[in-house]
């Protein structure tokens, strides 16, 4: 069946592989689980339901919730009617709730809970669009969402709402994404159902997975990432778990045993830093098998590169190790999807020798998301880059290395901002991702950086600050950093430690450990922090070579609004909130 809009994805599903686990939620400790046709009945009982209370063509209707079955629901009840669904975080500010409410001129919200509702209801003096609030949880004294489904039950009209979704055409707008961005205002991204179904009809072939196989879905549905990857599964007929929270996730993917999942680089970091821990706690003979195959997985080669003597120790450590890794990543794991941010390249290796192929992709919401991604299949994926440029998608590079791209996946534009789109798009029609790139081997794309974060020292050096961060990163006794230094005479950083690892180095070396306030300040753990940056700088060039850094005792976040939802790094706000220690940094630049 033909899919020309996001929402065609339901009868093709119910015709070609209608299941009885289409969708699933953790609800009272045990998995609720959703069939194809249950999933349709809803989305349709919802159309109705906004269709009886007035709703049609191009209101904007918002949800800000956890990921859920009810999304999805929701979503699909939105889009059938010709409306427009606008996927707000969980996470951002009041200040951000209240500009993109009233910037698209919201009608109807759909909240998930009672702390997010406590968030919003304070604002809607201030939003006078809204005409609606509901809840997915049951809260006492407030409206449920089910109230839209019993009201479009007892309005069913099936030739209506049939004559409507038909009166919805593949370049209607679909969806507002507002991207959070580094600084100002977020920026409302204008997504039509071509859009995004063009991206993952042309993505088909990026998972192995089929009908039979499922999906444990973490990241935000809100994020153009995770969306598009949700309908690609319903495109395939994978059944989609939603994992009960960021913390349940190991417990979560026990319990599933799902065959693919996605994932950003930070988080796939936590999980091979975790394996790497347990791989210390072993002793004799069964840790040093242990890191015996973690160094032949760090210098996996894909296609049997290495050679025959490299696959028959492969084939033992899978039995004696890796086995182990899958087991604890549910014994099916067959694919991550990487994106988001850039991944180090020793990740992917680890987990591809590891039998789990990481395939790291790039994209942005702009662009709905993909552009480029690497796949299983032979000669289409290559460590180091974001693979291939999908289907039906151009790239080319502008004269200072930016990358450019045109395409059926492209947004149409800002929402209410022509200002800000003739900035993105240049006189003939090419839009300025605004990272800077190379292809390799003519055909895989690489980003060496993103063009807004490079910077200039004072002798006119340019850094680009993300590929050291990855590197400095590799460290285990780095949790995360930021380098610094635009104007100044040298790069430095701000640097946080791993305290898990650190707590157990401190115990070897008779340091009691206090707080982490306490522990930056320890001139040990300083000498030992620094030894860490002496070894990776030897891998850059004197003018590039971090000279000095500062420790900090707290993770940056996104509650924290230091981190951006997809967990890249607002380095603006972070070097505000360390106004001190950066001057620290450089008072001496001057003697």
């Amino acid at each position: 069946m033909e899919v020309t809009r996001i929402f065609d994805v339901l009868p093709r599903q119910l015709k070609m592989f209608s299941k009885q686990d289409a969708l699933a939620g953790k609800e009272n400790g045990e998995w609720k689980k959703y069939s194809t046709q249950q999933f349709v009945q809803f989305a349709d009982d919802i159309s109705n339901g906004l269709l009886a209370m007035g709703f049609g063509k191009d209101d904007k209707i918002a949800t800000i919730s956890n990921n859920r079955p009810e999304w999805n629901f929701v979503d699909m009840g939105i889009l059938q009617i010709g409306a427009v669904q606008v996927a707000i975080y969980p996470t951002i500010s009041e200040n951000d709730y209240r500009f993109i409410l009233n910037d698209a001129e919201v009608k109807l919200i759909i909240i998930s809970d009672a702390s997010l509702l406590s968030k919003i209801e304070h604002i809607l003096k201030d939003v006078p669009a809204v005409q609606h609030v509901f809840t997915f949880d049951k809260i006492t004294g407030k409206r449920n969402w089910l109230e839209i489904v019993e009201l479009g039950k007892s309005n069913s009209n099936a030739e209506k709402l049939n004559e409507i979704k038909s009166s919805v055409k593949p370049g209607d707008l679909a969806t507002l994404i507002y991207t959070s961005g580094t600084t100002g205002n977020p920026k409302g991204v204008m997504l039509s159902h071509n859009n995004l179904v063009s991206n993952f009809v042309s993505c088909e072939d990026l998972p192995p997975v089929d009908s039979q196989h499922k999906a444990l879905s973490f990241l935000p549905l809100c994020h153009v990432y995770e969306r598009m990857l949700t309908c690609l599964y319903m495109y395939l007929g994978v059944s989609i778990y939603y994992a009960e929270s960021i913390e349940k996730i190991g417990d979560n993917i026990r319990e599933v045993k799902p065959h693919v999942f996605s994932a950003v680089p930070r988080l796939i970091e936590k999980v091979y830093n975790r394996i790497i821990t347990k791989g210390k706690e072993l002793t004799g003979i069964k840790r040093a098998l242990f890191f015996w195959a973690v160094d032949l997985g760090l210098n996996y080669e894909m296609n049997g590169a290495n050679g025959w003597w490299y696959e028959t120790q492969l084939k033992i450590a899978d039995k004696l190790i890796f086995s182990k890794w899958r087991e604890a990543l549910g014994g099916n794991t067959k694919v991550i999807v990487s994106g988001g941010a850039a991944l180090q390249p020793r990740l992917a290796r680890a987990f591809w020798a590891a039998g789990m192929y990481v395939l790291e992709g790039y994209g942005l919401t702009e662009t709905s998301p993909v552009i480029a991604v690497n796949y299983v299949a032979a000669g289409k994926a290559k460590f180091g880059t974001v693979g291939t440029v999908i289907k039906d998608v151009q790239v080319k590079f502008d004269v200072d290395g930016e990358i450019l791209v045109k395409g059926p996946n492209v947004m149409s534009g800002y929402y209410k901002r022509p200002d800000l789109t003739k900035e993105v798009f240049d006189n003939d029609g090419w839009f300025r991702t605004g990272d800077i790139g190379v292809r390799e081997d003519g055909k895989f794309l690489k980003i060496t950086d993103r063009k807004k974060e490079m910077f200039k020292t004072s002798g006119g050096k340019f850094i680009a600050p993300q590929p050291m961060e990855n590197k400095f990163k590799e460290s285990e006794f780095i949790e995360n950093i930021m380098v610094i230094g635009e104007g100044h005479k040298f790069a430095a950083a701000l640097v946080i430690p791993t305290f898990d690892h650190l707590k157990k180095w401190c115990a070897i070396k008779g340091i009691p450990f206090t707080t982490n306030e306490d522990m930056i300040k320890h001139e040990e753990i300083k000498k030992r922090i620094w030894q860490e940056i002496a070894h990776y700088n030897l891998e850059y060039g004197k003018t590039e070579q971090l000279k000095a850094i500062e420790l900090l005792a707290k993770e940056w976040t996104v509650d924290s609004n230091e981190m951006t939802p997809t967990l890249k790094l607002k380095r603006k706000i972070i070097m505000a909130n360390n106004e001190d220690l950066v001057k620290k940094i450089y008072a001496d630049e001057n003697d």
